[in-house]
């Protein structure tokens, strides 16, 4: 019989995470056994716990899905937000290197400045805008030094049935309001982590199986088909009535009328055509996983 293949994933409670662990799971999946190990036991911040965590898995590959993305709150807290997301990863991609171990790291759109006008190919100059956005560049940086046995994944707009996210926000405040202003100069890929822990299985099996140095390197995946925050909004809420769920009208408004502490990029879209080409990993279009989240989140209530 044929041992299972070992996946250690960094962190426990994210959206990515918790996805990771529901679609792992599925028959496709039997062969893996997925270990998602958090804090304290295996601390970003604390390079030894990092050790620790990899030599009593000894895994087959490392999937790095836990960061600092508390992105308003990094304007002020860098240095912690730095820890976790450069400082920590690039210590995962020392002991994956010296294991000779494959490593899929994920990273985000915040490392462009949005003022491109088409969606960003990997090969475009980065510039990011936000504290959030140079401590995960500097983590990208980080692992493609330690290891040249690395995927690294930029996506966006994440949503899911788990933790915090756009999608549950807007059914919340639904709850209690008859219209939800809503930024709409900015433009992205609404993304469900569902979707794209799908994506990481693939990307693993692809790395684990062949070690071609195409399949390597800095990669886009974000959800198929572009929307502003507004437009993601009017969605959710289209969906949700159709459910019985709660709804409201969505005011557009300017990010200008909006001031956060951290700057977003006016345009994440993101060009996925390396990801399709190398790995043949195309995300589905970002309205029917919009539908099935919305539909699963207001049959249960989980978004209170």
């Amino acid at each position: 019989m044929t041992s299972r293949l070992r996946y250690l994933v960094t962190g426990r409670e994210g959206q990515v995470v918790q996805s990771l662990l529901e679609q792992s799971k599925r028959s496709e999946h039997n062969g893996i056994e997925l270990i998602a190990v958090g804090r304290p036991v295996l601390d970003l911040a604390n390079p030894s716990s990092i050790r620790s965590a990899v030599e009593e898995t000894k895994p087959d590959l490392i999937i790095s899905a836990a960061a600092y993305t508390a992105v308003d709150q990094a304007e002020s807290d860098e240095e912690a937000a730095r820890a976790v997301n450069a400082f920590g990863p690039r210590v995962l991609a020392e002991v994956a290197a010296s294991r000779k171990i494959p490593i899929i790291h994920l990273s985000t759109d915040y490392v462009f400045d949005g003022m491109k006008s088409e969606p960003y190919v990997e090969t475009d100059a980065v510039g990011p805008m936000s504290a959030y956005g140079r401590t995960k560049l500097e983590g990208e940086r980080a692992l493609l030094q330690a290891t040249d046995n690395v995927v690294i994944l930029r996506t966006a707009w994440v949503y899911s049935p788990f933790g915090k996210n756009f999608v549950k926000t807007m059914l919340r405040l639904a709850e209690t309001r008859d219209t939800v202003n809503v930024v709409a100069d900015q433009v992205g890929n609404p993304t469900s982590a569902l979707d794209i822990a799908d994506g990481i299985f693939t990307v693993a099996h692809n790395m684990v199986e062949d070690a071609d140095a195409a399949l390597r390197g800095i990669f886009h995946m974000s959800g198929r088909g572009e929307a502003s925050w507004a437009d993601l909004a009017e969605e959710i809420f289209r969906v949700s009535a159709s459910k019985g769920g709660p709804s409201a009208t969505v005011g557009r408004i300017s990010t200008a009328e909006y001031p956060t502490p951290a700057k977003r990029p006016a345009n994440s879209r993101l060009s996925n055509f390396a990801l399709r080409a190398a790995h043949v990993v195309e995300l589905p279009r970002w309205q029917r996983s919009v539908y099935d989240i919305v539909e699963r989140l207001v049959a249960s209530k989980t978004y209170l």
